[in-house]
């Protein structure tokens, strides 16, 4: 299996910048006229319905007795948390901000991985990290850690949170079993669904067809960034390695920007930029020595 990036593997990974860049724009639309926890619902079960028929029809084997217990955990951080906190967080926040919290992603895996995997954090990962986090908390601003920063604070808190569910489903990704990729994907967004339905049927009930925007919104969101941009990310890591899937963090903050501003008309306040600058150094700080062998080839 070759690791070298071949043109498709840089088409991939353009693509994937801009359909998971854009995927906080559609949920802002889908928000419109469905609830959170509908929102996250319908795209965790539509995922898992594409997903779980592309395994049987391409008869990928099912996971291991002894894999359930961290697909359970998996599911839960990779699926059903983080989007419905960031559904949550969105109602009240800019996409764009959902967007550049996404870019922090590594800088939470990091620390995460040196504790409880083989991955060091040497000193140049740890500056990087600092740096990153120094622009995470520029982001959501000084008033939003106060007490009774009031309900935009905590949406703000809301979609970091998300990250950090995301950091913490990579590295229980890395210490489970060997799962064939596409029977993994479909068990973890089955898990995700199992979990939101319940709460969305006592919460907001049964979802209507408004035939509007954000109904195909909502489609979009379950079969495009959820299972679609799924497996074109195992496509890419297994062709290309996962330092170079890396380079996708770079591009989701800044497409998301652009489709926030250009398309919804998102006034964004100067912090988000300078927020994203510097968790892009630190980005590019943590992860420099792995950037250097990629472009080297």
């Amino acid at each position: 299996m070759s690791t070298q990036p071949a043109a498709r593997n840089w088409m991939s990974i353009c693509l994937l910048g801009i359909i998971w860049g854009g995927t906080f724009m559609v949920v802002s639309i889908a928000l419109k006229d469905y609830g959170p926890v509908t929102v996250a619902c319908a795209r965790t079960t539509l995922g898992a319905l594409a997903m779980t028929g592309l395994a049987i029809a391409l008869r990928r084997p099912m996971p291991a007795k002894n894999t359930f217990g961290p697909l359970l955990v998996i599911g839960a951080t990779n699926t059903a948390m983080p989007f419905l906190l960031l559904s949550w967080g969105q109602q009240y926040v800019p996409s764009a901000f959902a967007g550049i919290t996404m870019a922090a992603l590594p800088l939470f895996v990091l620390p995460l991985a040196h504790f409880f995997t083989d991955e060091a954090l040497n000193k140049r990962r740890l500056i990087g990290v600092l740096i990153g986090f120094v622009g995470a908390l520029w982001l959501i601003g000084p008033s939003a850690l106060r007490p009774g920063a009031g309900i935009e604070g905590l949406a703000q808190l809301a979609c970091l949170a998300a990250t950090l569910c995301y950091a913490c489903s990579s590295v229980m990704t890395r210490r489970c079993p060997p799962i064939d990729p596409v029977a993994m994907t479909a068990a973890t967004l089955a898990v995700g669904s199992a979990l939101l339905l319940p709460l969305m049927l006592w919460v907001e009930g049964v979802p209507t067809w408004h035939g509007s925007s954000s109904s195909y919104a909502i489609i979009f969101l379950g079969f495009v960034p959820t299972a679609f941009a799924a497996l074109l990310r195992v496509s890419v890591i297994r062709s290309a390695g996962t330092v170079f899937m890396t380079l996708v963090n770079y591009q989701v903050p800044v497409w998301s920007m652009l489709f926030g501003t250009l398309v919804l008309n998102e006034d964004l306040p100067f912090r988000f930029y300078g927020a994203l600058g510097l968790i892009m150094i630190g980005l590019a700080t943590s992860q420099w020595q792995s950037l250097k062998r990629l472009f080297s080839r």
